[in-house]
């Protein structure tokens, strides 16, 4: 339980100025990038070192006060909502890039690093991060870790989990703990760093990373490829990855979201089509000039009305930004947005798109379509207002069966936004209740007080959508 007696010995350790419990600042951590989800932390605690979160989770723990560390509140899983109270973890003060090891081909950061920086730093030096969630200039590495995160580069590259090789964890009862490390090969015991990349900041704090690096590829080529056919769109990308072909990035957009990201970018995207497949490939120029003129061929066999390459990096660019807008752009139309990533085989994507239009018909919902299909991962959107009881019901029970029928097709209730507090009703469709047993196992054995982060992933009997408190 959270007192004034608390909160006194968490200013003794971080200083009064890093312990906020104003009205004004609870409020302000009280939401993350999820809709609908609120509820009002007791404090907003912002520790230095990890010396200082060793004794913060001691008293958390003594005193069973929940624990929700935060990056910059990007996710959309209601992940880093703090619905159970207590304590909201920011990193702030942890920021820096600790090394980058050009011999090793790695680099050590604090979770509070931003993704965009720690991508730009290593690229001056010829080195290559690939990871890039659409969330890049805002997000943390600590929140990307926690949510294993993906990205638009996720197809040929892989996700956050792929390129983490070391950790340093502080658990609940306050022990310090280091996974991996640069090492090419560890097969020492469990593989603890991929257990805690993705736990959601379930089972502990990450304080400290050390990431994969690649070199640099030498050059990129992105096209753009027009269909007035979805299925055409979405067979596509099968056939390209048949051919052996592994593009960086593989990404889809029907109608409604090519209108609403070019009325938000204004760069001349196609709005008259039905979908557009956007395609880069990155490498050496001999390679990349193959790979895009056959990707092309492949494009118009398979109905292509259309097919452009960039030409010239800025056109690319703008491009690759125009998708990476398209939630904020999509978010302009109605006061709530609600945006999935429901993932299936890459050879059912046609299958899926083509079911996520019928269930939208079926509810009378506005459900625009885009994502990485490359790798499956597709993010139905549905436009949509919270105020509107009757209508977000009926939102509610599309999402539910798109859920449903991604697994049916052998694919997943979440690709990479997690699971959090939002799906976490619907985790047994994919994982059954044994499944879930055996990871509420693994919870219990790392924090058996439940302080960290509880409330998410596993299913409570509350209510599902949780107002805010003003307790």
């Amino acid at each position: 339980m959270f007192t004034d007696q608390v909160k006194k010995q968490l200013e003794d350790i971080v200083g009064e100025k890093n312990v906020a419990a104003s009205n004004a600042s609870k409020l302000a951590y009280s939401y993350d990038a999820t809709p609908q989800f609120q509820s009002l932390p007791d404090a907003v605690v912002s520790p230095k070192t990890t010396q200082e979160i060793v004794e913060i989770m001691k008293i958390c723990n003594k005193h069973k006060i929940p624990i929700v560390p935060r990056g910059s509140g990007t996710n959309l899983s209601a992940g880093t909502t703090p619905i159970d109270g207590g304590i909201v973890l920011l990193f702030k003060h942890m920021n820096n890039i600790l090394e980058i090891d050009e011999n090793n081909l790695t680099i050590t950061t604090q979770p509070g690093v931003n993704t965009l920086q720690l991508i730009t730093e290593v690229e001056k030096l010829g080195l290559f991060y690939p990871p890039d969630p659409s969330s890049m200039k805002i997000s943390q590495i600590g929140g990307n870790i926690n949510e294993n995160s993906g990205g638009l580069r996720g197809l040929k590259y892989g996700v956050t989990r792929d390129y983490v090789m070391g950790l340093e964890v502080v658990l609940p009862n306050g022990d310090i703990i280091r996974t991996g490390g640069k090492l090419a090969k560890d097969v020492a015991g469990y593989d603890l760093t991929r257990l805690f990349v993705g736990s959601e900041g379930t089972l502990g704090i990450v304080t400290e990373i050390t990431l994969k690096l690649l070199p640099l590829p030498e050059t990129k080529k992105t096209m753009l490829a027009l269909y007035e056919d979805l299925h055409a769109a979405a067979q596509t990308v099968s056939k390209i990855l048949s051919n052996r072909i592994i593009p960086t990035t593989l990404e889809f957009l029907d109608q409604p979201t090519l209108k609403v990201v070019e009325d938000f970018s204004n760069i001349g995207l196609p709005t008259d089509v039905k979908a557009v497949l956007l395609i880069e490939q990155d490498g050496d120029s001999q390679s990349v000039d193959r790979d895009i003129h056959k990707m092309a061929e492949i494009c118009r066999e398979n109905q292509a009305v259309q097919v452009d390459v960039a030409k010239s990096p800025e056109e690319a660019e703008a491009l690759t930004t125009a998708r990476r807008s398209a939630l904020s752009a999509l978010a302009r139309l109605k006061p709530t947005t609600i945006l999935e990533d429901a993932t299936v085989p890459r050879s059912e994507i046609a299958n899926m798109v083509e079911a996520i239009s019928q269930i939208a018909e079926k509810y009378e919902v506005d459900i625009c379509t885009f994502g990485h299909a490359g790798d499956g991962n597709l993010h139905p959107t549905c436009l949509t207002d919270v105020r509107d009881s009757e209508e977000i019901h009926r939102v509610e029970k599309a999402f539910e069966e798109i859920f449903e029928k991604a697994v049916e097709l052998g694919g997943t209730i979440t690709g990479e936004h997690g699971v959090g507090a939002m799906k976490a009703d619907y985790l047994h469709l994919k994982l059954g209740e044994a499944g879930i047993d055996a990871m509420k196992n693994i919870k219990k054995a790392f924090d058996p007080n439940n302080i960290m982060n509880p409330g998410k992933i596993f299913a409570k009997n509350s209510p599902k959508r949780v107002v805010v408190s003003q307790s």
